[in-house]
């Protein structure tokens, strides 16, 4: 990832921990120039200014604080406490490391501080959405707005390495509180929650200037001691016909960058004089020592011969190993090809097997069975429809006989009714039983009347006051009857006469209560010539219809009575008779009329018995021919599964067959697998110590005269070469053999085959004991031969380096020759058209070419000397002839943004200047300020410029944007907040950010 910025140019700073720098956001106008005053306990010393701007730098990645090194010197910018207040150190901490926060934006967004700031102003709710924002996230806006373009920077200064670390995000991203402590804390927060810039880790401190800025130069500045170990000369800081060309050219390398050049420069020759030495101490080294172990190698020869030969005779055994497992594996492969032949003839027999048992399962696939299932399923089925549709047509037929055989009794019954429908005669069996009913009830008030006439005749026959007592009674009247209550002594029976006692008014005569006798009267009203006695004396209740004679007469009128009720029941009763009759005849006729509506709806039942009967007629024709096609298929099916079961059996046959042939290839590749396993091809392989392929490669790798060597011929050739090297390792016959050797020697002897099968271990020992006396060899040769290498490498390497640093210097001398000139020739020609732009007449560079110096230490020296026409049509004249200061001035300022503009390769660049206008006179300082800002407005530099306190009335109204840092006191570790001004349009901004940092924090939800 490179060139993160691109074109954005800085618009906001923010430093947390950095020197006494408040952590206030601070707003930059880009293209102009910003000038940066302070206000300290005394005057404007004490205030950060130049803390300020060289934290401006570090972010901008100006190359005066070497980033390929790491820029430790980045760290001093870190806030500490003893030097930010004396007695502080004892209450405030120094930082152990703190953030210089940069926002950059596209050159042509409108600002994106202004939407915020404007919210806050228009509203109250407004910055409490706002102020939640920062309280949460630090985010200077609602809703960062990544769409603008706005890029946020991170640069976090540690005192440890690394003491850079880049992050960034798009949006807006400052650290947002209330007050200092807070927005240090939240500093922390907010860089936790940057995603780390180069995946795993962050990009430090020597990719800042490739990753955020694509190694384009984004910042030149001149700084102050306080803040760099290192100043370049500062054309601003005294009268420029006072300053050498020699320094005139480092002012303009430091500007445009040429210094690290000629740094790296004056380092390659250093590298070249220093390889040089190097060179021809190597070669005075290397040759002592090869005088002095010439001797000494010369009696490793001998034993060296002795190792060649038994590293012949073990590779003679070798290639008899490889011999005996090329010819096996030439012989495996034979039996290979015919276990293949086998093979291939028992997968064919395995294939025609499994082609068979296809077919037969083919052929016992289950279809044809279901076939048959399902055909005799149908049949099955049809048959017992058409059995069904028989039961149904014999029911159909004997309900309809049923049916038939109900009609004649309906028919007859019907002839009852007499013509009369069913509601008809319900009508008039209702009108019959009322009139019955009619006839009862007076057939029942006769009887009654006849039981009471019945009970007059009895009681007129049978005693005296027996009506009258009755309806007393039934009145609830007590009474008796005179009669009845006298009793006659015995004595006086005769003389009293009881016949005169009966007849009216005595017979008729009851004994009743005083207190009743109303009661009685009223009961007795139906019975006239009743009387009635009582304590209040004698009553009779009415009169008589007729003059009552004596019992004779009464008995003759209840009799008359009772003949008359005799005569009214008679009647009642044939009445009653006569209705029934009627009753009879009435019910008659509705069980006709109802016979009639029955005989309707059987001969309806009959017509659907009989469309039904027809129906299963039709149906038990129509299925017959399908049963009978059902049973032919049925049987077509059957004669097909036998023919399957026949052809299954013809085809197990074929199968049996294939299987015995598989089975006799399966024996004969047993046989040929017994005869490769004979060979022990794995054996020949484990002695040869690797595969069947690397044996040929390495046969075929041998000279074409070795190649057809069988294996007893590198028998015997290794056999030779081994007796040789015994006798160079022992050339004396009472040599000191070791015990192990000497005993193998012994038993080697005899026959070839324990020759054979010793060598190995001859050869092992042989080895093991030239090894063990190699130790020393080795150890000497390989001190005498290291350290020849090593002087030989070391003489090598020193030459090439010497010569390779000569040609390195030459070639990057040219290099910088042509940058250097490629880069004065630019400034010149910014310088003349500064000059002709604002007022002059033309100017230039004049810069010889140098000679390299003799001294490596010597650093090159170039001068630069400017020059500039004092009116229309003159030469050039040099800087250095006497001039007004104003001209001076003007010049100086010119130049200076003439090397800002050539070093800035066409890109947006921020000019830093410490102390600016210092050397200024005072009629000239607000002319040259104005010029500063024309001419950063014109090609879009942005000039920031610390100041003294006798520059800033100057500055204030030429400059574009004002910024004064403030510390009132020496025991306060920490600046005031800022007072930034903008001119023109960009005083929106500043507003926009000051609103900002003024709100207060958002009350805690509840």
């Amino acid at each position: 990832m490179e060139n993160v910025v691109g074109d954005r140019v800085l618009i906001a700073v923010q430093a947390v921990n950095i020197s006494r720098l408040s952590t206030h956001p601070v707003p930059t106008v880009p293209g102009t120039l910003i000038v940066v005053a302070g206000a300290g306990p005394k005057d404007s010393n004490g205030a950060g200014k130049s803390s300020f701007i060289a934290s401006i730098t570090a972010l901008l990645g100006d190359e005066q604080w070497r980033f390929a090194s790491g820029a430790k010197a980045v760290a001093e910018l870190l806030f500490n406490a003893e030097l930010a207040s004396g007695a502080g150190a004892r209450q405030w901490a120094s930082a152990d490391h703190g953030y210089i926060v940069g926002v950059f934006a596209p050159p042509g967004l409108d600002d994106p501080l202004l939407p915020a700031a404007e919210a806050d102003a228009e509203s109250d709710a407004a910055p409490e959405a706002g102020e939640g924002v920062a309280e949460e996230g630090g985010e200077l806006f609602d809703v960062p707005d990544t769409s603008r373009g706005a890029l946020t920077v991170w640069l976090r200064v540690n005192q440890e390495a690394p003491h850079l670390e880049i992050r960034w995000r798009p949006g807006v991203h400052l650290a947002a509180a209330p007050s200092e402590a807070e927005r240090v804390a939240r500093a922390d927060e907010t860089w936790a929650s940057l995603p780390r810039s180069a995946g795993r880790r962050d990009v430090v401190a020597r990719d800042l200037t490739r990753v955020l800025y694509g190694d384009r130069v984004r910042c030149v500045s001149f700084l102050s001691t306080s803040v760099r170990s290192k100043v370049a000369t500062n054309l601003l800081s005294q009268p420029l016909n006072e300053i050498s060309p020699e320094r005139v050219f480092e002012a303009i390398a430091a500007l445009t960058g040429l210094d690290a050049e000629l740094e790296q420069e004056r380092e390659a020759r250093r590298d070249e004089h220093a390889k040089r030495v190097r060179a021809a101490e190597a070669a005075d080294r290397l040759a002592e020592f090869e005088s002095e172990s010439k001797a000494l190698l010369a009696t490793f020869d001998r034993r060296d011969e002795a190792r060649v030969r038994l590293a012949e005779a073990l590779r003679c055994w070798r290639g008899r190993q490889a011999r005996k497992l090329a010819d096996a594996a030439g012989r495996d492969e034979l039996l290979a090809a015919e276990l293949e032949r086998h093979g291939a003839a028992g997968e064919a027999a395995a294939e025609a097997v499994t082609v068979v048992k296809a077919e037969i399962a083919t052929l016992k696939d289950d279809t044809l069975d279901r076939q048959v299932a399902q055909a005799r399923k149908e049949l099955a089925a049809l048959q017992a429809r058409a059995a069904r549709l028989d039961a149904d047509r014999a029911v159909a037929e004997n309900s309809a006989d049923e049916l038939r055989g109900m009609i004649p009794g309906l028919e007859e019954a019907r002839r009852f009714s007499d013509g009369r429908d069913v509601p008809t005669a319900e009508r008039e069996l209702r009108e019959a039983g009322l009139r019955l009913n009619q006839a009862l009830k007076a057939l029942g008030v006769a009887d009654q009347e006849v039981a009471s006439a019945q009970a007059a005749l009895d009681d007129a026959e049978g005693g005296p006051a027996a009506a009258q007592l009755d309806a007393l009674a039934a009145a609830g009247v007590g009474a008796t009857g005179l009669l009845d209550a006298l009793d006659v002594a015995e004595q006086a029976r005769d003389a009293a006469g009881l016949g005169t006692l009966r007849g009216w008014p005595h017979e008729h005569a009851v004994i009743v209560d005083a207190g009743r006798l109303d009661d009685a009267a009223r009961a007795l009203a139906a019975l006239p010539g009743s009387v009635l006695v009582s304590a209040a004396g004698v009553s009779v209740v009415g009169a008589f219809d007729g003059v009552a004679t004596g019992r004779e007469a009464r008995i003759k009128a209840a009799e008359q009575r009772l003949n008359r009720a005799r005569d009214v029941q008679e009647s009642a009763a044939q009445a009653v008779r006569d209705e029934e009759e009627a009753v009879a005849q009435a019910q008659r006729r509705l069980e006709g009329a109802r016979a009639g509506v029955r005989l309707a709806e059987l001969e309806e039942k009959l017509a659907g018995r009989r469309a039904r009967l027809a129906e299963l007629n039709d149906a038990v024709a129509e299925v017959a021919p399908k049963v009978a096609e059902a049973e032919r298929q049925a049987a077509a099916l059957d004669f097909r599964a036998r023919t399957r079961d026949m052809e299954i059996e013809r085809l197990e046959g074929r199968r049996q067959r294939h299987e015995a042939e598989r089975a006799q290839a399966r024996e004969q590749e047993a046989k040929v697998a017994a005869e490769r396993e004979a060979l022990k091809l794995d054996a020949l392989a484990a002695d040869w110590g690797g595969t069947v392929e690397t044996a040929r490669e390495w046969m075929r790798a041998l000279p074409e005269e070795e190649r057809p060597r069988t294996a007893d011929e590198w028998w015997r050739l290794g056999e030779r070469h081994l007796d040789q090297a015994l006798r160079d390792t022992f050339p004396e016959d009472d040599a000191e053999i070791p015990e192990e050797l000497r005993f193998l020697l012994t038993e080697r002897g005899g026959s070839t085959a324990r020759e054979q099968a010793t060598f190995s271990a001859v050869c092992g020992s042989l080895a093991s004991y030239l090894r063990g006396q190699e130790e020393y060899e080795r150890h000497q040769r390989r001190q005498i031969e290291a350290q020849v290498v090593s002087r030989q490498r070391d003489l090598a390497a020193a030459a090439r380096g010497a010569e390779e640093a000569a040609q390195s210097t030459a070639v990057h001398r040219a290099a910088l020759t042509a940058a250097i000139k490629a880069r004065l020739t630019r400034v010149a020609e910014e310088f003349d058209r500064l000059d002709t732009s604002y007022g002059g007449y033309g100017a230039t560079l004049e810069f010889p070419l140098p000679p390299a110096p003799a001294d490596p230490e010597q650093r090159w020296q170039w001068r630069v000397t400017p020059k500039w026409r004092r009116g229309e049509g003159q030469g050039f004249v040099p800087y250095n002839r006497r001039a007004n200061t104003a001209l001076m001035d003007e010049k100086a300022v010119k130049l200076v943004c003439a090397a800002a503009i050539a070093s800035s390769g066409g890109g947006h660049l921020c000019l830093v200047l410490d102390e600016l206008g210092r050397n200024l006179g005072k009629e000239h300082r607000r002319e040259a300020v104005a010029l500063f800002r024309r001419i950063g407005e014109t090609y879009g530099i942005t000039v920031i410029g610390a100041l003294q306190d006798d520059m800033e009335p100057y500055a204030i109204d030429a400059c574009g944007q004002y910024v004064k840092l403030r510390r009132s006191s020496d025991a306060m570790p920490y600046n005031e907040p800022p007072v930034i001004v903008g001119h023109d349009h960009h005083a929106e901004r500043v507003r926009a950010l000051a609103a900002y940092v003024d709100r207060s924090p958002a009350p805690a939800a509840p």
